[in-house]
């Protein structure tokens, strides 16, 4: 345990530049004291001493603003940055070296049953505000903008943006969305729709002339 600790601690030292030493990470960010109180009411929750893991819980959330759920599995080196308003639920699953920013929600939907919260792949970053709903997977290396919606799986090294949350870039590169708006070459339907009328009264044109030729002809 002693040496999970050193590495989350150094994980908050090397992603968060407002980090100045071991002993203010230690004593003075809530991410870490929400974390190791979970490690403690996750022991007495698999323990099947759930009042207990929820009272520690609790405790933890009235103190630091961060409510992790005792049943919550939660990997290595979390970093945890602000934190306020993150709600992390019973069956998420956190994989390792993962940040989130303050108001995040890996939580449910209301409709399932069983497994009903988000499973986070390792080196994920999830941004401010983001709220993550229902039990799909979001894979590693994975980038979440803040205050996107996410409501289906995302797939390995990929940023999803917006409400609801789109893939805008998967392995390094931009993703072509089918109904992006391209806001400089933006196209007029009125311009549109005027070239099809004007494509149909010639098709009618080109129809009548061959009627006069052909009555002529006759």
């Amino acid at each position: 345990m002693f040496d999970d600790l050193k590495e989350t601690i150094a994980a908050y030292k090397a992603r968060d530049p407002a980090a100045r030493s071991t002993l203010e990470v230690l004593l003075l960010y809530p991410g870490i004291r929400a974390t190791q109180s979970h490690k403690k009411a996750n022991y007495f929750y698999r323990h099947n001493m759930k009042f207990l893991a929820r009272w520690i819980s609790q405790r933890s959330r009235r103190k630091t603003g961060i409510e992790i759920h005792p049943g919550a599995t939660i990997g290595k080196r979390l970093v945890i940055d602000h934190g306020m308003g993150i709600v992390i639920g019973e069956t998420a699953e956190v994989g390792d070296d993962v940040l989130i920013y303050q108001g995040a929600t890996l939580g449910g939907t209301g409709k399932d049953t069983g497994k009903r919260h988000p499973t986070i792949g390792n080196n994920v970053l999830i941004g401010s505000g983001a709220k993550i709903l229902g039990p799909f997977r979001v894979g590693d290396n994975c980038r979440i903008a803040a205050n996107a919606v996410v409501l289906k799986e995302v797939p390995p090294n990929c940023t999803a943006v917006g409400v609801p949350a789109r893939i805008v870039r998967m392995d390094g590169q931009k993703v072509n969305y089918a109904g992006e708006v391209d806001q400089v070459n933006i196209t007029d339907p009125v311009a549109l729709e005027l070239i099809s009328l004007h494509e149909q009264i010639n098709v009618l044109l080109e129809k009548q002339a061959r009627q006069i030729n052909k009555s002529e002809s006759k």
